[in-house]
């Protein structure tokens, strides 16, 4: 017969075992805030060599979905994980993580994301960010309790301004290269000079396809930010100024952490399991957009295999361009090889 404290023993190492498998053990001890450094060597322990992605710049989402799946979440904390460009941040303003990390294949969203960073901290409110990010003086009459209709609609009169893009071009630069330090390439600076062209360039009506007018018509960006779901409410980031604030206070802890990565890679994904593994954390949701699409098969094989190392709990969302589902109904229909 074994001994009482033998038995014991055992059930505590299978809960253990279980609680690793499945999330965390005890209370997550994920950062409250990342410093400057901090923030940057995350970003490029996880990060693996750059890639291309030859069908679209990608500046802009081209996704309607997002305010019918984003009703689905609520603020339940954890780790949030996702691709692409500011759809992100309104799957982010619904689900309030402790942290985000947004992995895409090209540099260029990396860059793209410290244009977001450094423009949501410098911004006070939805309209100043919009100003900014369109170089369009903010208009009159807008305020806190201003719908996203009324935003756009007003920004769509609104005319550029070269004097605007040009104090925001300096302010970009400043607040990365001089208060955070981030150590950005020469090419690197080139490119946000470029991503802040494009959007004073095009404003509100920016789209997907902007690098290829032979492609079918994509929404704009303030069709995607106005839309409403089946329940004829905004979930936009831009919906409201709380949810604004929600994105606004993460990117100013350095919470929201870009990485370039391939979700079939070697290095991003499994790095950032081990990360949130290490801090007792769970991933709430993982958001993959349609990356499956662009994989073949071996490549499937190792995104699911990726997938599987995460730690997740029977609540854990996943999230593709169209459709939301338990993650771990998604690792069940991954091939059998993966898991």
């Amino acid at each position: 017969m074994q001994r009482p404290g033998r038995r014991l023993s055992r059930w505590i190492g299978l809960l253990v075992l279980v609680g690793s498998a499945s999330g965390c053990v005890g209370r997550a001890t994920l950062p409250a805030s990342l410093g400057d450094d901090g923030f940057w060597q995350l970003s490029a322990a996880l990060s693996e060599p750059a890639g291309a992605f030859a069908h679209s710049e990608n500046l802009v989402s081209n996704e309607l979905h997002v305010v019918n799946l984003a009703r689905v979440l609520r603020p339940w904390g954890g780790v949030y994980i996702g691709v692409g460009p500011e759809q992100n941040f309104s799957y982010i303003a619904a689900l309030r993580p402790s942290i985000a990390f947004i992995v895409d294949i090209r540099r260029e969203n990396r860059n793209l994301h410290l244009v977001y960073k450094a423009l949501f901290e410098a911004s006070a409110d939805r309209a100043e960010f919009l100003s900014r990010l369109f170089s369009r003086d903010r208009p009159a009459g807008l305020g806190a309790s201003s719908s996203p209709a009324a935003l756009f609609t007003a920004f769509d009169k609104a005319a550029p301004s070269a004097t605007l893009l040009g104090s925001t071009r300096a302010l970009v630069r400043e607040r990365l290269l001089n208060v955070h330090q981030f150590p950005l390439t020469a090419e690197d600076v080139i490119h946000i000079d470029y991503v802040l062209q494009a959007f004073f360039e095009d404003g509100p009506a920016i789209t997907y396809s902007r690098s290829n007018p032979a492609d079918e018509p994509r929404p704009t960006y303030g069709t995607l930010m106005t839309q409403r779901d089946i329940d004829g409410r905004s979930r936009s980031y831009l919906a409201s100024e709380d949810a604004f604030a929600a994105v606004k206070a993460l990117q100013a802890r350095n919470l929201i952490v870009p990485v370039i990565g391939d979700f079939a890679g070697p290095t991003s994904i499994r790095g950032i399991g081990e990360y949130v593994r290490e801090r007792r954390g769970t991933v709430s949701v993982f958001y993959g957009s349609n990356v499956e699409v662009y994989l073949h098969q071996q490549k499937t094989l190792a995104y699911c295999a990726n997938m599987a190392t995460l730690p997740y709990t029977a609540t854990t969302w996943f999230i593709d361009s169209r459709n939301i589902k338990r993650f771990p109904a998604k690792l069940k229909a991954c091939p059998r090889a993966a898991q």
